[in-house]
């Protein structure tokens, strides 16, 4: 194993670079954190990856990487020990579900509880201002990151933050950090006393967002105490222990989350699975999909929740689902029977197109205009 670190080019501030970071700091990965600035944002990171993104992480021997998932992917099978990876089924399938949840789900309530509270913006501007453009005066940076914020909030109606949708994403994030502050009163992580890479999932809104912004780190996270303690222990890289729970167990205080998850979740994987699926009618296969699709419409809350379907974040279910393809008879078992349990069974009817990440979009495989997860029968 080489002795040269790591290369993490991102923002604290940044939804993905929190995630990154995070594992990175629990699996003791040496590695150098670089603020990203313009020049690398905007040209040597898009050359590398096709993308203008963070974070950007950049192996020893000079390959640049962008996307978490595959990020953790690559680190995972170079550094084996301390797994972030279970090993039974169902804590298995659950930990990438809810990496999949923490990647999607959450992003218009981190971009709601950021943009749409002024006293945040401060913090934005200087972080951002110092990283961009390092050298430059300071009315420099601030006019270039008024431009970055702009451009992120000209994002805010895509990804659903509508006025009047403002009040249901509110009370869905109290009662969401409430059910989790109850599931932290008893247990340190998601599935026991050691991170999985739900938890790293989790973390990115939790970290960048919800954690450092000042308006949702005062009013939703310092009221719950030990949700914080868990963002704090994120941060750190800390366990208590190298265990989950025992016997491929979830623990009762997950139960109520993932019932939300299958109820909300599943059902906008559904609605973009749809829109994909029509696209697929009318393009040759192997193109690369658009970015954004139509409006789609799914539970929050008991309500109806509206934002634009991204293709991504079928490949985002489609990473839980080729895990469970490669149980055997039993295991897959033992997942669904979990998976009706919390009202997730239809995420196994979803015919879903193989797809094939395309830096931030992705391609339908060529030659497999529906080719779908076979799962085994007993």
């Amino acid at each position: 194993m080489t002795s040269k670190p790591y290369q993490l080019h991102g923002w604290h501030l940044s939804y993905f670079t929190g995630k990154v970071m995070c594992y990175l700091n629990y699996k003791k990965i040496p590695y150098d954190y670089q603020q990203v600035n313009f020049w690398t944002l905007t040209r040597t990171g898009k050359r590398k990856t096709g993308e203008v993104v963070m974070p950007l992480l950049v192996t020893p021997d000079e390959n640049w990487l962008q996307d978490s998932s595959v990020m953790i992917d690559h680190l995972e099978a170079r550094f084996p020990r301390a797994p972030v990876i279970p090993t039974s089924p169902v804590q298995k399938f659950a930990s990438y579900l809810m990496e999949a949840w923490g990647d999607e789900w959450w992003v218009p309530i981190a971009m709601h509880t950021r943009w749409n509270y002024q006293e945040n913006y401060a913090l934005f501007e200087r972080e951002a201002g110092s990283a961009l453009l390092p050298h430059f005066p300071r009315f420099v940076q601030k006019r270039a990151v008024a431009f970055i914020a702009s451009k992120l909030r000209g994002m805010l109606h895509a990804v659903g933050i509508r006025p009047e949708q403002y009040r249901m994403m509110n009370e869905w994030t109290i009662n969401m950090l409430d059910l989790l502050e109850q599931h932290f009163v008893k247990h340190n992580y998601l599935f026991g006393d050691v991170p999985t890479i739900g938890d790293f999932g989790l973390v990115g809104t939790m970290y960048g967002h919800l954690g450092r912004d000042p308006w949702p780190a005062r009013v939703l996270v310092a009221p719950r105490p030990h949700l914080r303690a868990w963002i704090d222990r994120m941060a750190a890289g800390k366990a208590a222990s190298a265990s989950l729970l025992a016997e491929d167990a979830l623990a009762p205080t997950l139960t109520p989350v993932f019932k939300i998850i299958c109820a909300e979740f599943i059902p906008m994987v559904a609605a973009i699975n749809q829109q994909v699926k029509a696209v697929q009618a009318n393009a040759p296969a192997g193109k690369t999909l658009p970015r954004r699709l139509d409006d789609i419409s799914m539970p929050m809350g008991g309500q109806q929740f509206s934002r634009v379907a991204l293709p991504y974040t079928l490949w985002m279910v489609q990473r839980c689902l080729d895990q469970l393809a490669a149980m055997n008879t039993v295991e897959q078992a033992k997942v669904r029977q979990w998976l009706q349990s919390v009202g997730g069974a239809d995420l196994l009817t979803l015919e879903i197109p193989r797809l094939r990440r395309v830096g931030l979009r992705v391609a339908i495989e060529a030659g497999q205009t529906s080719n779908v997860v076979k799962l085994k029968t007993a």
